[in-house]
């Protein structure tokens, strides 16, 4: 099968797609057939040596939609499947920018049957980051909550799910992200978040001290980057989201898409063969939505 890898750190001209063995799926674990798989900012920091991984082959891709081909010893997932998933890690020989990856059960829901398996693919990680980050500030409905990069993947979905449980959000964006922002459920916009004394900060933007200052006295601020959260002052709690794979969870969303609570963005796809041009186009930044690879194209 092909797999998109990097066996040197560098840009995106680094990418490979290599020939490869296709994986077996081992107990409580299930193959996929990928029929689209995301792009991420992490699939970046991974390409540039962030987590290391150094004189390894390493594979690339976090999020997958796609079908059930194979299952190993105790799966609850049959053959034919179809589903979404996220396979964790950030130095892996094989991810999910591939023609096959293999995940554990627990990390696998069944795909929203309203979209396609582009858009699906655009789930996961982002969509399980939101929620998980809002799990952590544990908001109850009034309170006011400030979601910087309100535009991007991570903090979009969490303004939609902060919307849905009667959170009041204000967006913090570029000027032109405004009727984007607030069509995802933000009551107010922002470019600067200065002179604001919000319940809670969700900091999509990794913004830090600055989001810190934010928030007020003994609310709570939560990073998406644990190594980037800044130590709490006047009495605010502050931490940051380490996504994990949850399928039960995974599952909830795929929900919120199907009833309409949650929408999917897709900024471009491009084949499994173009795999260094959609590393590319993110790291032009400015993307609004999801790059996504497509090994059949």
């Amino acid at each position: 099968m092909r797999a998109a890898v990097v066996n040197a750190f560098g840009g995106p001209e680094v990418v490979e797609v290599v020939e490869t063995e296709v994986p077996e799926p081992g107990a409580r674990e299930v193959r996929i057939k990928v029929a689209a798989a995301t792009v991420n900012p992490v699939d970046a920091g991974v390409r540039q040596g962030v987590f290391g991984g150094a004189g390894k082959r390493i594979g690339l891709g976090w999020d997958v939609a796609g079908t059930v081909d194979a299952v190993g010893v105790a799966s609850a997932w049959s053959v034919g499947d179809e589903v979404v998933a996220l396979d964790y890690g950030m130095v892996k020989p094989l991810g999910t920018h591939a023609e096959y990856v293999v995940v554990p059960t627990d990390a696998v829901a069944p795909a929203p049957r309203t979209v396609g398996a582009v858009e699906a693919a655009t789930l996961p990680l982002n969509g399980l980051t939101a929620a998980q980050a809002l799990d952590l500030l544990g908001l109850s409905a009034g309170s006011s909550l400030l979601v910087t990069g309100a535009a991007g993947a991570v903090g979009g979905f969490a303004v939609q799910l902060a919307a849905q449980r009667g959170v009041v959000v204000t967006g913090l964006a570029r000027a032109g992200d405004e009727e984007l922002v607030r069509s995802l459920g933000a009551a107010e916009f922002v470019v600067d978040g200065r002179g604001g004394a919000f319940d809670a900060v969700l900091d999509a933007a990794v913004l830090g001290a600055p989001a810190l200052e934010w928030v007020r006295d003994g609310g709570a601020y939560v990073g998406v980057i644990p190594q980037a959260a800044p130590e709490g002052v006047r009495g605010v709690r502050a931490t940051a989201v380490e996504v994990a794979a949850d399928g039960s969870r995974l599952a909830e969303l795929a929900g919120l898409v199907d009833s309409g609570v949650l929408r999917l963005r897709v900024a471009e796809t491009f084949s499994l063969e173009d795999a260094g041009k959609a590393h590319a186009l993110l790291a032009g930044g400015g993307v609004r939505g999801r790059v996504v690879l497509v090994p059949g194209a």
